[in-house]
């Protein structure tokens, strides 16, 4: 028997005059879109100049602000690398408690030290305010799509990227390096020591109670930047109740979706003059699929997640052998939702 689907059919042919038509209909090849596509299958698919996106008039002005705090990352970055500590002076005044000598040597090579962790600190907080000036000009509704403001507000979408690029960085360096949590320890205990028995601490870099709460705080996270970041998008989303979420969590995943197309792309790959680029790109990747995991509410890895972390994945491991170590480690051990039971296990396979 003939059945409605049957080559030959009435039915068959029907179809097959009609089903064109419904193609060339814009409505219904949108309907049918909707139906067939996921939004990872439309990942955007443009060059974001990293190199080289200069502002736009209409972006100068927070351009302007943000290129004031992104000159003095470099230096911090600079300062942070050199930081050697002062484990050697504290550990003999410490062994040697009733050497007054020894104790005015590790108080003279922690209080310039400390001086260093507070301007870390304060430059976080600039840092938040950049992130928050750049999150309100590319969520705005002057374009209809993350898609469109990436594109369009190359230098902002340049600095947003540069921001996580710092941030892992910083984050990398402070992990390696526990003289930062031991020197500032022992400067409170001491400065606290010195109140009791009315000594003189006054200096310049005397931080009161509360500023060395704050910054006590800002490095017991294993990433502080991060977490910066991190606190700084919750509130900005917060705040701005007149911005749907979506609309800030679809801007990282867009940006993450931006870089895996261009490294796996040849033809965009190609168009970067300068090798760091790529690994630029990379880490920039892999800040922002992190900072996406603690801003959405389910997160980086969950299926409904706009970030193809396989495809991220990947990537990374396509990299040459122990060139992307720190990022995998960073998918690994600094995400949150990773470890969560709706997590792919694909996904968790691939990062083990």
């Amino acid at each position: 028997t003939e059945t409605a689907g049957s080559p030959g059919s009435p039915w068959h042919l029907a179809l097959l005059c009609w089903f064109p038509r419904f193609l060339r209909d814009p409505t219904m090849g949108n309907l049918l879109k909707v139906l067939t596509c996921t939004d990872l299958d439309q990942e955007p698919n443009f060059f974001l100049d990293f190199e080289n996106a200069t502002p736009t008039e209409a972006e100068r002005e927070v351009w302007l602000q943000v290129d004031v705090v992104l000159k003095d990352a470099r230096g911090i970055l600079d300062e942070l690398q050199a930081y050697k500590g002062a484990g050697q002076e504290i550990r003999e005044a410490i062994q040697n408690p009733n050497d007054d000598v020894l104790q005015d040597q590790a108080w003279a090579a922690v209080v310039p030290l400390v001086g260093k962790l507070k301007k870390f600190y304060q430059f976080s907080q600039r840092l938040e305010a950049s992130l928050s000036s750049l999150l309100g000009a590319l969520t705005s509704v002057t374009y209809e799509d993350p898609t469109q403001h990436l594109e369009r507000e190359q230098a902002l979408a340049k600095q947003f990227a540069e921001i996580l690029h710092f941030t892992l960085r910083f984050d990398e360096l402070k992990m390696t390096n526990p003289a930062i949590q031991n020197d500032f320890s022992y400067y409170r205990r001491t400065l606290s020591r010195m109140r009791i028995n009315n000594l003189p601490a006054e200096g310049e870099n005397e931080v009161n109670n509360e500023l060395a709460n704050r910054i006590s705080l800002f490095y017991a996270d294993a990433t502080p930047m991060l977490k910066t970041l991190s606190d700084g998008t919750t509130k900005f989303v917060s705040e701005n109740k007149n911005v749907p979420i979506e609309n800030t969590t679809d801007c990282l995943s867009t940006m993450a979706s931006v870089c895996k197309v261009m490294l796996e792309t040849p033809e965009y790959r190609s168009r970067f003059t300068n090798e760091e680029t790529v690994s630029f790109c990379l880490r920039v990747m892999v800040g922002v699929i992190i900072l996406y995991d603690y801003v959405h509410p389910v997160g980086a890895f969950a299926k409904s997640s706009k970030i193809d972390m396989k495809g991220c994945i990947k990537v990374l491991k396509d990299q040459p052998p122990g060139s992307v170590d720190g990022l995998l480690n960073a998918l690994r051990y600094t995400t949150k939702h990773l470890n969560d039971e709706s997590t792919n296990k694909t996904i968790k396979i691939m990062l083990q």
